[in-house]
């Protein structure tokens, strides 16, 4: 009989936020107290109502890209699986960069494959000698390589280095022995911890036109 009581007196809470506990409406705070319906002021009920709707189709949307996302990856895959079983050869360029399009060259899908990079202990030898480099070079006019090398080497709040700006340090020709040294040891210092596929989409209306992106990102939708 407990049990029965229990289960009649408390309900689970549903998507209205709204609990019924002996035949009385409550909704929990976020210390998860129990406040009574009618105490709870109609402009917080009005807020809590839209969030739920909002959070309700974002969650839906939310997963029709997953599943959209795993369809369009298991697609392409059968494709080049087909394609390298029917020429023996494989569909894709570098770190498996691929572009497949249509015959009227009007639409296109891109898969892109973006490596994650950090740094090892080999870097520490690297700022020494280019630091050996800037101080010989103090006197000439040398500010903008010196701007980089700071940019470069500056930590972010998670203290991070800037990777954009170190990858930036590899570009520069300079042909200083100790210069070359510390390069080496700056490509010797990257590590590739792992990697992320992501997918592009064009479209134009002829094949002279430029291509226009198809946005499934909420931030830059139109």
């Amino acid at each position: 009989m407990e049990n029965a009581a229990t289960e009649t007196a408390v309900s689970s809470a549903p998507e209205d936020g709204v609990e019924i506990i002996n035949g009385q409406k409550y909704m929990r705070d976020a210390k998860n107290n129990l406040m009574p319906l009618e105490n709870v002021k109609p402009q917080h009920k009005l807020e809590d109502e839209t969030v739920r709707k909002v959070i309700g189709f974002a969650e839906e949307l939310s997963g029709q890209i997953a599943r959209f996302r795993n369809h369009t990856f298991a697609d392409l895959l059968a494709l080049t699986a087909l394609l390298a079983q029917q020429y023996d050869a494989t569909k894709g360029g570098k770190k498996g960069n691929t572009t497949f399009q249509t015959i009227d060259g009007c639409m296109k899908v891109q898969v892109q494959v973006a490596d994650f990079i950090d740094f090892g202990p080999e870097i520490q030898t690297a700022k020494v000698l280019i630091d050996e480099c800037l101080i010989e070079w103090a006197s000439d006019s040398r500010s903008e390589i010196r701007t980089i090398v700071t940019r470069a080497f500056n930590t972010d709040k998670e203290g991070q280095i800037n990777k954009s700006e170190i990858l930036m340090l590899l570009r520069l020709d300079i042909e200083d022995e100790r210069w070359q040294r510390a390069m080496a040891a700056l490509k010797d210092s990257m590590r590739v911890t792992g990697s992320k596929s992501y997918l592009r989409f064009y479209r134009r209306d002829h094949p002279d036109a430029d291509w226009e992106t198809i946005t499934i990102d909420l931030a830059k939708a139109a």
